[in-house]
């Protein structure tokens, strides 16, 4: 058994998959783009503020399904550009205050509507 999580704050998925699923107590998110739900409209320019915008997507699935970041116990980041590592790594580390996630980092070629962020999550209730 499993129950699909999507809030309406975040983004709706641009293709056929959920925002996450629940499978237990293991909550996977999928891969969030900086994309503000309010506008529609792809965050750009600046690392620091997609990076912002990634994490506030994936703040808002956690609550949906009744978790916060102190839940996250695995994330994988996508980077267009491994140059961006240090300006994302601070604020990714804005959203953690003393559980640290398990995490790798990885330059991929291209990420969907171009962005040069994604992050997906894995988030376990206690």
């Amino acid at each position: 058994m499993h129950t699909i999580i999507n809030s309406k704050r975040a983004p709706e998925p641009i293709g056929p998959y959920n925002q996450a699923i629940q499978a237990g107590n293991t909550l996977y998110i999928s891969g969030q783009i900086a994309i503000d739900r309010q506008t529609g409209l792809l965050v750009t320019g600046d690392i620091a503020a997609e990076t912002h915008q990634v994490m506030r997507n994936i703040e808002y699935i956690l609550h949906e399904a009744g978790m916060g970041f102190r839940n996250v116990v695995k994330c994988t980041i996508f980077l267009r550009d491994m140059n961006d590592f240090a300006v994302v790594n601070q604020v990714y580390g804005q959203y953690f205050t003393a559980h640290f996630p398990a995490r790798e980092t990885v330059q991929v070629a291209r990420l969907p509507k171009d962005a040069n962020i994604e992050i997906s999550c894995i988030a376990v209730g206690y």
